[in-house]
């Protein structure tokens, strides 16, 4: 599913809402969860999973085309785990 999926969904769901209303909502939503996570916290959604951030040391990697040794700048990326309901959900027979 996709930003756009998510929020003709939520529009046909919630009938008195615009569909301004409810990509306004999604945006906040979004970005309040991308603001958590730049500032180093976690943002976790109870039955679903949580994400955080986690940080990648430095390292000497390669280059795919050429096989030349580069340098791998330290970087922080983002970790999602999915939570106990989730699994067992995508995991019911």
């Amino acid at each position: 599913m996709i930003k756009s999926e998510l929020i003709a969904a939520l529009t046909e769901e919630n009938p008195h809402l615009t569909g301004r209303d409810v990509e306004r909502v999604v945006s906040v939503i979004i970005e309040s969860m991308i603001g958590a996570l730049e500032a180093g916290g976690r943002v976790e959604l109870r039955g679903f999973g949580a994400f955080s951030v986690r940080s990648r040391e430095a390292r000497p990697g390669r280059n795919p085309r050429t096989g030349a040794a580069v340098h791998v700048r330290a970087k922080h990326v983002p970790f999602f785990k999915s939570g106990k309901e989730l699994r067992a959900r995508l995991n019911a027979d």
